[in-house]
């Protein structure tokens, strides 16, 4: 790794990896490739993805293509690069690495692993999803992913999407979000929710206003859910979002 030409950098490389660095650390997810391509103000997706090859060749990324945020970052070269380099400011630096028990960086490591989630149904009108943070009984089967594609902390559990309410998100009908278990997020978050008395388990952005909780969608065909707060209980906040080979 150390003999590749780190001068072969262009700015507008180093633009975009500026911008997935702080996005992963904003969202705790990897950007997609039109989303990339809108920060930095290319309209090609070939020419990101031009972009992202010579990252990927400099070993500061990793890619899955056959999914939609298939990013991965390496900190510890992106920290080795910045040593020499200053390639991204100071805050957007990445949350220094897991360790493994010898101290050595483990990114490598869960570069290579998958992580087994189980998937729990669809997000649909219907009964509460039921979740079990660690070992779910019944699950509708299993999703794989890198272990290194998600910053945050599990458990997870997924859902398949149904409908087009988060379109605008890049969340299409059919594709399986991957989600941590948590009761609570914060303003902004995208979460899986029950709202009682609806009798429905929705996806959308969560806004607390007052005494009533604003769930909004990504596409305006919808209307926003506004419901008094304790009626919306979260399951889970979204972490990564895996497309549907049917797309």
């Amino acid at each position: 790794m150390g003999n590749k030409n780190m001068s072969s950098l262009s700015e507008r490389q180093r633009n975009i990896l500026q911008f997935i660095i702080k996005f992963f650390n904003e969202n705790e997810f990897p950007p997609t490739i039109r989303e990339i391509g809108e920060e930095v103000g290319i309209s090609s997706t070939s020419v990101v993805n031009y972009n992202l090859a010579k990252l990927e060749e400099l070993d500061l990324i990793a890619r899955r293509k056959e999914v939609s945020r298939g990013l991965s970052l390496n900190w510890d070269r992106i920290q080795e690069m910045n040593a020499t380099l200053a390639l991204v400011p100071d805050d957007v630096l990445p949350v220094p690495a897991v360790r493994n028990g010898n101290g050595d960086s483990a990114l490598h490591e869960t570069a290579a692993q998958l992580l087994r989630v189980p998937v729990l149904g669809r997000i649909a009108a219907g009964e509460p999803i039921q979740v079990e943070a660690r070992t779910p009984q019944d699950p509708d089967g299993w999703v794989e992913i890198p272990d290194g594609l998600i910053k945050s902390r599990g458990p997870f559990f997924a859902l398949r999407v149904k409908g087009d309410s988060m379109v605008d998100a890049s969340v299409l009908d059919g594709d399986v979000v991957v989600l941590r278990h948590q009761e609570t997020a914060e303003d902004g978050d995208m979460v899986a929710a029950w709202v009682e008395g609806d009798e429905e388990t929705t996806l959308k952005y969560l806004y607390r206003e007052g005494r009533n909780v604003r769930l909004q969608p990504a596409n305006p065909n919808y209307e926003p859910i506004i419901r008094p707060a304790n009626r919306v209980r979260i399951n889970g906040r979204v972490v990564f979002i895996m497309r549907s080979l049917e797309h």
